[in-house]
C-alpha cells in the first residue's frame, strides 16, 4: 500500500522534479509534486511525495523532517485525507 507524505515550508526554488530527486535518496518515489498558484504558476511552498512502501515513507520522515533545504527547514509528515469543502 502506498503512503503519501506532506512536505511543507519548501523554498521557492524547489519544483516537483527537485522534490522527487531529493526524496529518491531514501526510497522509490512513485509520485512527487509541488503545489503551485494557478494564476502565477509560483510554488505555494508545499507539496506531496508518495512512496509505495510504508517503511520507505517512514525513512523519509525520519531523514527529512526539520532538515535544511536551500536555507529553510522543511516539515515532513504523513498527509491527511482531503476534507470536502461543502
Amino acid at each position: 500500500m502506498s503512503k503519501k507524505l506532506f512536505v511543507g515550508n519548501l523554498p521557492w526554488s524547489v519544483n516537483s522534479d527537485k522534490l522527487k530527486d531529493l526524496f529518491s535518496t531514501v526510497g522509490e518515489v512513485s509520485d512527487a509534486f509541488v503545489m503551485t498558484d494557478r494564476d502565477t504558476g509560483r510554488s505555494r511552498g508545499f507539496g506531496f511525495v508518495t512512496f509505495d512502501s510504508d517503511d520507505e515513507a517512514q525513512a523519509a520522515i525520519d531523514a527529512f523532517n526539520d532538515k535544511e533545504v536551500d536555507g529553510r527547514n522543511i516539515v515532513v509528515n504523513e498527509a491527511r485525507e482531503k476534507k470536502d469543502r461543502y
